[in-house]
């Protein structure tokens, strides 16, 4: 795989990257070690985790996706250096007061979050640290619309860009990035890094696949004239774009037990648990099958043929997963696919955004 470069920083990383939010949840350690050596080994050397993980969200497993990620580097001298190591600092609480308490994320919480990150790594460094979700206010996760009444922002951009200015002067983080972020934040923080000669924001790690297309609704030319990089999450639709649910729905007698959707209450009352959802990706899976692809293969191909893309984050539970979402690297849908696509999206629009 030919590295790519994060925006304007001096970070190249592969264009796919590992996804961990299921470690510590549905993935024990010795199986997310055996993953985390599998996808090195098949050069995935770009690993992106959060303060936060596992996922779904619990005070018991705060934190645990990080631990797991630590103990493989201390049992496996030398494997730091071989890769590119993405975190994040939470936003405001969302309703999860064991990651961040009260309703703002100061100065002081992005310093000490990253201090417990590099901890639970058990690293110097992190390669590229992000912010996971905006400190404003802002219509996502399956929110639609912005409404300025619930604004509660309380820490500047520029606060939090000098914030991470510190770190990066302290050497413990080498470049930053920004998730489920908008065309307004992504201009500001560019805007004020420039301004006052501050950190600039390589990347921005936003939900990108055939059921959510929010992104090239303006944020992908604000990304394109600022020189900085996708990293597309999600481009399974959280499992709805592998097929599994096709027959039985996403409650049925013969939907997967273990599947995230079938598994987590909370994660069926998000976006992805949405009827609309369901009834688009059976039209994509079906058209992936008419073309010889695998709804896997076609979904994933979607997301490395797009120019707004620059590495795609697979999640994984198994070594199987693993080998087939890396295996479909190189695979590219053609012009005429991508029309059928569009077709289908003009007719559906984005019913998990």
């Amino acid at each position: 795989m030919q590295k790519i470069q994060l925006g304007q920083s001096e970070l190249r990383v592969a264009p796919v990257c590992l996804g961990t939010m299921t470690f510590g949840e549905q993935v024990d350690e010795p199986t997310a070690h055996a993953i985390l050596q599998r996808a090195l080994e098949r050069g995935v050397d770009f690993i992106d985790t959060a303060e936060m993980y596992a996922v779904p969200a619990r005070k018991e497993t705060c934190g645990a996706t990080e631990t797991i990620i630590g103990n493989w580097f201390a049992q496996n001298p030398g494997v730091r250096q071989k890769v590119v190591l993405a975190t994040k600092v939470a936003g405001p609480s969302r309703g999860m007061p064991w990651v961040r308490e009260g309703s703002g994320m100061t100065a002081a919480d992005i310093v000490a979050s990253c201090d417990a990150s590099l901890r639970r790594l058990q690293t110097d460094v992190i390669d590229l640290y992000q912010i996971h979700w905006p400190e404003r206010h802002v219509p996502n996760f399956g929110n639609m619309y912005y409404d300025p009444s619930r604004e509660t922002s309380k820490t500047s951009i520029h606060e939090q860009l000098d914030a991470f200015a510190g770190l990066v002067k302290a050497g413990k983080v080498r470049a930053i990035g920004l998730s489920n972020e908008t065309a307004y934040g992504v201009h500001e923080f560019v805007r004020l890094a420039e301004q006052h000669g501050l950190p600039r924001v390589a990347s921005v790690q936003n939900v990108y696949n055939l059921l959510h297309r929010g992104l090239e609704n303006g944020l992908d030319e604000s990304m394109h004239r600022l020189g900085v990089s996708l990293l597309a999450y999600s481009p399974l639709g959280f499992g709805l774009l592998t097929g599994k649910y096709d027959d039985s729905g996403i409650t049925g007698s013969g939907a997967p037990q273990n599947a995230r959707i079938t598994r987590y209450e909370s994660v069926r009352k998000q976006r992805w648990g949405r009827p609309e959802a369901l009834a688009a990706a059976r039209r994509y899976n079906a058209l992936a099958r008419a073309t010889g692809m695998t709804p896997v293969q076609f979904a994933l191909a979607f997301c490395y043929s797009k120019w707004q893309v620059a590495s795609t984050i697979i999640g994984v539970t198994s070594l199987a997963q693993l080998d087939e979402d890396i295996d479909t690297w190189g695979h590219k849908l053609s012009a005429d696919l991508l029309a059928e696509v569009d077709k289908l999206r003009w007719e559906m629009r984005d019913p998990a955004i």
